[in-house]
């Protein structure tokens, strides 16, 4: 069998020498292929001079430009949120706002009954007005007591020229020893009768000496009980702190609420700023004052915003989260932080295009001035709201009314003690009786 397939094996072999002598010719339609060396140097020239002209075009950029500014989009706008809380407990009976309406400052946005307090009211105004007139009797109390020592002085003295008329003629026999006995008994108890007038006349004085009826601290007591109840029936009404919008309201018509129940938040859109979280490897050129270029994903870029920044946080985000970081572990990982940086916009852009807390930011500080201080100045920055101040302005009108309507009035004869408290006074103290004018007397 090998014999038969040798001729076979020999023919193909010889076959395939033939065809390896035979040249390879060329594809039809498809030339020689030959390198060009001269075109692929000029094309890797040009990639060469445009990596050194990017190199050197970034290097510009870079020198002029991108290290004198600061950028991220971890920034976010924040705002005051002004909780409206009750001061008295109450039952709701009117809710006069609803989220995303503006409420302007001093507008009553909610009010509470208030039945009782308007009784308690009714009551310390009369407390009040009985108090007035009670004062007002101890002023006039200062004239009587003074006409009743008057009066005890000339009884003293009638008896002492009585007394003196006797003795005078008790040698003549015309007058009884027991008549003398009798006129200076009524000597001693003319005397006692002065004394006692006088103690009265001295302690209706304490009680009225260097004040007025206004002043007086019986009236300013019952005037305290007054502001007192006035402030509680007035803060049935709640009022605005401030003008804003309503946000996050959760109280309902009926409901029972007591002091510091959180009602509504009122978030005022016209001082809201930015506060972007740098990393703390940015922050090495950053400083207070430096101008800041913003963006807002809300109007995109074709709005800028513009201000400068005002401070920078006392610590980073982590440190005053609620669990903090532990790095003392064996597998602790380096993680960069974020210091928030606070940014003040300008007050006319705001209000072409009101920002919204929460709303995401583009932050872009410029750098090339970093000579301003890193830490803020000392500095007091205060928010304040008048219209609670209000009350007390009311409650001291409605006293001056109770105690004015309330003053005793007098006949013409006493209008000087009465309507001048203070003079009359002045008056009694001058006019104190010396008890030694007595004694001269009676000697």
């Amino acid at each position: 069998m090998s014999e038969i397939n040798a001729p076979e094996h020999q023919e193909t072999r010889g076959a395939a020498a033939k065809r390896d002598a035979i040249p390879a010719q060329p594809a039809i339609g498809n030339p020689p292929s030959t390198p060009n060396k001269p075109k692929r140097r000029v094309l890797l020239a040009l990639l060469g001079v445009a990596v050194v002209v990017s190199a050197a075009a970034y290097g510009a950029y870079y020198t002029t430009y991108a290290r004198y500014h600061e950028s991220t989009d971890d920034a976010y706008v924040s705002g005051n949120l002004v909780q409206l809380t009750p001061q008295v407990a109450g039952t709701v009976v009117a809710v006069n706002a609803d989220d995303t309406q503006i409420v302007k400052a001093g507008d009553p946005v909610v009010t509470l009954d208030n039945a009782d307090a308007e009784v308690a009211l009714g009551n310390a105004e009369a407390t009040l007005g009985q108090t007035v007139r009670q004062v007002s009797s101890l002023y006039v109390n200062n004239a009587f007591y003074a006409a009743t020592v008057a009066q005890k002085q000339s009884d003293l003295a009638r008896a002492q020229d009585d007394l003196r008329r006797r003795q005078a003629v008790a040698g003549t026999g015309a007058v009884s020893a027991e008549d003398i006995a009798h006129a200076r008994d009524t000597v001693t108890a003319a005397q006692a009768a002065l004394d006692a007038a006088r103690q009265r006349a001295r302690a209706n004085r304490a009680l009225t000496d260097r004040t007025t009826i206004d002043q007086h601290p019986n009236v300013l007591a019952a005037a305290a009980k007054v502001r007192d109840a006035y402030l509680a029936y007035a803060r049935d009404t709640l009022p605005a702190p401030v003008t804003g919008y309503v946000a996050k309201r959760s109280v309902q018509v009926g409901q029972r609420v007591s002091p510091g129940t959180p009602l509504m938040a009122i978030v005022p859109l016209d001082g809201v700023w930015v506060d972007a979280n740098y990393k703390e490897s940015q922050l090495r050129n950053m400083r207070i004052g430096q101008p800041v270029t913003l963006t807002a994903d809300v109007y995109g870029d074709k709005v800028q915003y513009h201000g400068h920044v005002v401070g920078f946080s006392a610590g980073t985000g982590s440190a005053f989260a609620s669990l903090p970081a532990q790095n003392a572990t064996g597998n602790w990982i380096k993680i960069v932080q974020r210091l928030p940086v606070r940014i003040q916009l300008d007050q006319k852009e705001l209000e072409a295009h009101p920002l919204r807390i929460g709303l995401s930011m583009s932050v872009d500080v410029d750098t090339h001035h970093s000579t301003g201080p890193q830490l803020a100045a000392a500095r007091n920055t205060s928010y304040r709201t008048a219209v609670f101040a209000e009350y007390g302005a009311q409650a001291d009108a409605e006293i001056e009314k109770i105690v004015a309507r309330n003053l005793v009035p007098l006949h013409a004869a006493s209008t000087d003690d009465a309507v001048s408290p203070t003079r009359s006074a002045k008056r009694d103290a001058s006019e104190k009786i010396d008890p030694s004018d007595d004694e001269r007397r009676a000697g």
